[in-house]
């Protein structure tokens, strides 16, 4: 398994609408973004620093999104 590398936010909405995801609302500075096709959800921060390995982890297992299509 690939190890994941520290993304910033802008990069991670950009790799999650290649897989098929929408942007579906925002509240504050996180970007909610869900498939039309399976009904699963990311939540993305939109911070201004880079996004940590954990919480890229977290976002890709709450998207059902495997490493490798998502790298």
């Amino acid at each position: 398994m690939p190890k994941l590398p520290s993304l910033k936010p802008r990069e991670v909405v950009k790799k999650l609408k290649k897989l098929g995801f929408i942007e579906h609302h925002q509240v504050g500075s996180h970007l909610t973004m869900k498939n039309p096709l399976n009904g699963k959800r990311a939540v993305v921060p939109l911070h201004l620093r880079d996004i940590k390995k954990g919480t890229l982890s977290a976002i890709l297992r709450e998207a059902d999104v495997d490493r490798e299509k998502f790298l």
